[in-house]
């Protein structure tokens, strides 16, 4: 170990020099233990393990054996030792026992005192530390000395001590340092006031076995601001507004600038002026600054948006206080527009207008009226809007402002006629949206005259009234005058003529002269008409002039038709049923008839006399003046459907009776009055078309089902004529069987058999072929023998199987190799290729093939012939 000494400040003695400290693992004894030096001449050893020198230690001591230091248990007497090398130090050996140095006018900070008995005294409650001060962006040396921090038990031993806090040992640490022995506090590094303006920091004080002898005391230390920081504006550009002709003084826009420093210092107060302002007009000086505030306001007359419409201003702002000399500055813009304002009257572009339109038109533009207007365009104080001050007190014209050309539009709202008002001329007025400036006049060149000549034109014909109601008689006669229905000609400087026809008459009663346009009836007027709606009758007529284009007009002709007793009541209903025991069963009944009050109801009800057991049967009650009640007369009525002639008269002048049937189906009823007949049906039964209908249905399904039998016997017969089918027990002969056309090859592959020897197992199964087949073609539909067969039929049957065959379009011609299926192996039939030896069928008889047919006499030669 090295020789380390320690220093003291001015006027404390020196403690004993410190060296080193000897530690023992005690394993837990404790105060147990005792220490022993080998040289207690020179040097000594607390209870601490903590090696003192006991005088001044020159090189020769050091040079000497080294010093035994001996650890003792007193309680188990076991022994340690270890042995200490002494060397001196950077430092020479002399100033280890001088006393140590100290930096001279360094503040001292001292802890509180304690009591004997190592407890706290009570301090008074305005003790306090002051902060220390330190400022920013120091430029060193560093570590740089601030405080020194002591306690009174440093007089008597040895102490330690340390800081602790943001900046000490904790982030961001390694700012503040202090020397453990003397308790010097040092900044190790510059500071930023601007990233931390202060710290708060803990010193501690304890022994050299780590105990606490004081209790920690809290220091502050406020870094102090330097101007290192420039003025920042929150924005660089900065945008304003102030209306054209504003007075001086009107309040602009406000700019800010931010300063990282001390604002309670000059380095962080701020001063602004403006450097420039462009353009300089009307002077140079439009606008100032409040140099604390940043506002900005008028202080001359003149703005004016049609001359000047955006001013820029240079503006900067200045830290301490403005001190063009030691404060930091920087600049921004600030744009500043001036808005428009209505000092400028709209002004036409000429002082009359000219425009024509046709009369009767609406909706109609006359004329386009042009305005200027130096303000804004697209504001309210452009927007011109029109107002017609003269010429028009019937309000036939309008003035709307189109809003993209800013122009009026004389537009026609109500129709005008050439035969009332040829010329009109308006006087129109241009204002804005919104009113002029306060002492800005409206000029002459707001108000211009619009001329307007109105065009003649060839108007329709009209009916007056229209409609024209007439009243007439119902079932007035044909041929009859109705009325003259003309039209008048509004043109009246026109000479024109009027022709009528008729246009609409949907029951075809009416005519119309075309010169007169006098109405006539050419049919019967009928108020029970379909084409009659609340006894009024409407026909449409067309009245046209003779003028180029010539026009027509409509108008409607309504006949009210008076009505007449002209129909008799019927019964209604017309059907109905009853039970046969009439209690408690009553059928109501009334009347219905085309005509209308007084011609209809009351009605009267009777039966009639004839047949005579109506009477007998049935009884008819009134119950009011437009029905009545039928009932049975006697106690049992079989059932069926009777029908009851009922006399109805109604109230006419004169008075017009009717004999009306009501059908009534008398059946038996249940315990609520309701018929209970499983056949439940109408008491008119069936209608005659109902029963036609249904007899024509039943008619069509047997035609249907006895074509259907028919074609399924012509069916059956065609199969049995088809259709060659012998039984093998009657017919020893082998059947020429059909196959189907397999792959060439020079070996014939084709076997006769019986049909009665084909194996099942031996037929190709269906869709498989060959890869040498020819094409396939559609099967040609050859006749198959029925199954008894007559013997006569044989000649038919091959008959239609040769002609089956010509028309077969898979048919190969007769000089073609053939190809046929194959059909396996094994079978019990020949080849055919035997037909041609000599050795198989020579004693067989062939003339029978001859009787065959033309195709068979050709295998007859060549098998029933001779060898030639």
């Amino acid at each position: 170990v090295g020789l380390q000494g320690s220093s003291t400040k001015e006027g404390y003695p020196p403690p004993p020099p410190f060296l080193l400290q000897v530690r023992f693992v005690d394993c837990g004894r404790g105060d147990l233990v005792r220490f022993e030096c080998s040289n207690p001449s020179h040097f000594r050893i607390e209870a601490d393990g903590v090696v003192y020198a006991a005088s001044t230690v020159r090189r020769s001591a050091l040079d000497a054996s080294p010093l035994l230091i001996t650890a003792s248990d007193a309680a188990t007497q076991q022994q340690w030792e270890a042995h200490v090398l002494l060397a001196p130090s950077s430092q020479q050996v002399q100033q280890v026992a001088a006393p140590p140095v100290v930096s001279k006018g360094l503040k001292e900070i001292v802890f509180p005192s304690r009591n004997a008995d190592s407890q706290l005294k009570r301090t008074k409650r305005d003790w306090v530390i002051p902060p220390i001060n330190v400022p920013e962006n120091s430029r060193g040396p560093f570590p740089q000395e601030l405080v020194r921090i002591r306690s009174d038990h440093d007089k008597n031993r040895s102490l330690r001590y340390s800081v602790t806090g943001p900046g000490a040992d904790q982030p961001p640490t390694g700012i503040f340092i202090i020397e453990p022995i003397s308790g010097e506090l040092s900044v190790n590094k510059p500071l930023d006031r601007e990233h931390i303006s202060n710290f708060h920091l803990r010193a501690h004080a304890v022994d050299l076995n780590g105990n606490q002898v004081e209790n920690p005391i809290d220091i502050v230390i406020n870094v102090i601001d330097m101007n290192d920081n420039r003025p920042e504006f929150t924005h660089q550009i900065w945008n304003g507004t102030v209306p054209e002709g504003s007075k001086p003084g009107t309040f602009v826009m406000t700019v800010t600038s931010v300063d990282k420093d001390d604002p309670r210092t000059a380095n962080g107060m701020l001063r602004y002026k403006i450097l420039s302002q462009n353009p300089e007009s009307p002077t140079s000086n439009m606008y100032t600054i409040n140099n604390k505030t940043g506002g900005i306001i008028t202080v001359a007359a003149g703005l004016d948006r049609e001359k000047v419409p955006q001013y820029t201003l240079i503006i900067q702002a200045t830290d301490m206080e403005g001190n063009p000399m030691y404060g930091l500055s920087n600049t921004a813009t600030a744009v500043i527009r001036v808005t428009d304002v209505n000092d400028n009257p709209p002004e036409f572009t000429a002082e009359t207008f000219f425009g024509e339109v046709p009369e009767n038109r609406v909706n109609v533009i006359v004329a386009n009226l042009t305005v200027t207007d130096k303000d804004q365009p697209n504001t309210p104080a452009w927007n011109a809007v029109y107002k017609i001050t003269g010429g028009d007190p019937t309000g036939r014209f309008s003035v709307p402002t189109d809003p993209t050309t800013n122009e009026g539009l004389v537009t026609v709202v109500k129709p005008i006629d050439y035969e009332i008002s040829r010329t009109y001329v308006l006087t129109v007025e241009a204002r804005n949206e919104v009113p002029l400036t306060r002492g800005i006049q409206s000029r002459r060149q707001s108000t211009a005259t619009v001329s307007i000549r109105v065009l003649d034109v060839n108007e329709s014909p009209y009916f007056e009234p229209n409609p024209r109601l007439i009243t007439m008689d119902d079932g007035t006669g044909a041929d009859t005058a109705l009325i003259a229905f003309t039209a008048q000609d509004p043109d009246r400087f026109m000479e024109q003529s009027i022709s009528y026809s008729k246009l609409s008459d949907p029951a075809n009663w009416l005519r119309i002269d075309p010169n007169t346009g006098r109405i006539t009836t050419i049919a019967i007027l009928d108020r029970e008409s379909p084409f009659v709606r609340n006894s009024l009758y409407n026909a449409t007529f067309m009245a046209r002039d003779s003028g180029k284009p010539s026009a027509s007009g409509t108008g409607v002709l309504q006949i009210h038709l008076r009505d007449i007793n002209d129909n008799a009541p019927k019964v209604f209903p017309q059907e109905t049923e009853v039970c046969e025991k009439p209690e408690p069963n009553a059928i109501n009944i009334t009347a219905l008839d085309g005509d209308l009050n007084p011609n209809a109801g009351p009605f009267a009800f009777e039966l009639a006399h004839r047949p005579s057991d109506v009477r007998r049967n049935w009884t008819i009650t009134r119950v009011s003046g437009d029905y009545a009640q039928v009932s049975l007369k006697i106690g049992f009525l079989e059932s069926g459907i009777y029908e009851l002639p009922i006399i109805i008269t109604d109230s006419g002048n004169p008075p017009m009776s009717n004999t009306s049937y009501l059908r009534i189906k008398v059946c038996q009823c249940d315990m609520n009055g309701d018929c209970s007949d499983q056949q439940h049906i109408m008491a008119a039964g069936l209608g005659t078309g109902a029963i036609i209908s249904i007899l024509l249905c039943i008619i069509i399904l047997l035609i249907l089902v006895l074509m259907f039998v028919v074609w399924m016997k012509r069916r059956d017969k065609e199969r049995q004529a088809k259709q060659l089918l012998i039984d093998p027990e009657d017919d020893v002969r082998d059947n020429i069987l059909k196959y189907d056309e397999e792959g060439g090859g020079e070996e014939d592959q084709v076997r006769m058999s019986p049909r009665d020897t084909i194996e099942p197992d031996v037929i190709r199964p269906g869709g498989v072929r060959r890869l040498d087949e020819r094409p396939l073609h559609p099967e040609p539909q050859y006749p198959m023998r029925s199954a008894a067969p007559h013997p006569g039929d044989i000649g038919d049957f091959i008959n239609e199987g040769l002609k089956a065959a010509d028309n077969d379009p898979t048919a190969p011609p007769y000089d073609s190799l053939l190809v046929f299926d194959y059909e396996g192996s094994g079978s019990t039939a020949g080849s055919l290729s035997s037909l041609n030896s000599s050795s198989s069928g020579g004693d067989q008889d062939y003339d029978y093939l001859n009787d065959w047919g033309p195709r068979f006499r050709k295998l007859a030669d060549m098998y029933g012939g001779s060898d030639d």
